[in-house]
């Protein structure tokens, strides 16, 4: 890959193709998917509760689909705009509990990072959900990207409508960067109360995240 000589390559902990190395890795930060999560006061503590204790999903037909596409819109991501298929987990350059595992990184003539963050969807978008567009803003945080092409292909029954996906470029915005920032931060530290809860009572449920 272009630009493989970048200091975010020196941020990896963790890659995907590992799953339980990676898996490990992320419970011990703050990741684009805690993040999306993050809009209210409420919200954060259900994240914790959701970080400490599972919030029980394990997929359902619509996931299926989108993990069995996501390597092909990748594929085409990587032909038409030289972004390549990322499996790496990073942490930021401020913090090695906030982390990210984005679909796609590639660099710009300038050899700056360049992200890609690919969703599928049985509806149409009018506009970047905001949960998606936390994740997209939390991941240009962590790899220190100032630009995102955001990729979507809808489908119908699990057939998708076009032939090529839809996609628009995402800028960085450093005001809602901060916002996320403080709110993983509440999150981290909700999480640690819960951890020193979990210690003083003795409680042998889940294990307590080392944050």
């Amino acid at each position: 890959m272009p630009g493989v000589e970048h200091e975010c390559f020196q941020r990896v902990l963790a890659d995907s193709s590992n799953r339980i190395e990676w898996l490990r890795a992320r419970a011990q930060g703050i990741t684009a998917t805690d993040v999306a999560k993050l809009s209210t006061e409420k919200s954060i503590k259900n994240a914790a509760w959701d970080k400490l204790y599972g919030n029980g999903f394990s997929g359902n037909p619509y996931t299926d689909h989108g993990r069995k596409r996501e390597p092909v819109i990748a594929a085409w991501v990587q032909e038409n705009f030289n972004i390549f298929p990322s499996s790496q987990l990073f942490h930021s350059q401020h913090s090695k509990l906030h982390l990210a595992t984005p679909d796609g990184l590639g660099f710009d003539a300038m050899g700056a990072p360049v992200l890609a963050e690919i969703k599928t969807t049985n509806k149409p978008f009018k506009k970047i959900p905001k949960n998606y567009l936390r994740q997209i803003l939390w991941q240009q945080h962590v790899i220190g990207a100032q630009r995102t092409l955001f990729v979507w292909e809808e489908h119908q029954d699990f057939v998708p409508v076009r032939a090529v996906p839809e996609y628009l470029w995402v800028e960085r915005d450093d005001e809602l960067i901060q916002d996320l920032i403080d709110k993983a931060e509440s999150l981290i530290t909700a999480l640690r109360e819960a951890t020193a809860r979990q210690e003083r009572y003795n409680d042998y449920g889940p294990a307590a995240l080392r944050l």
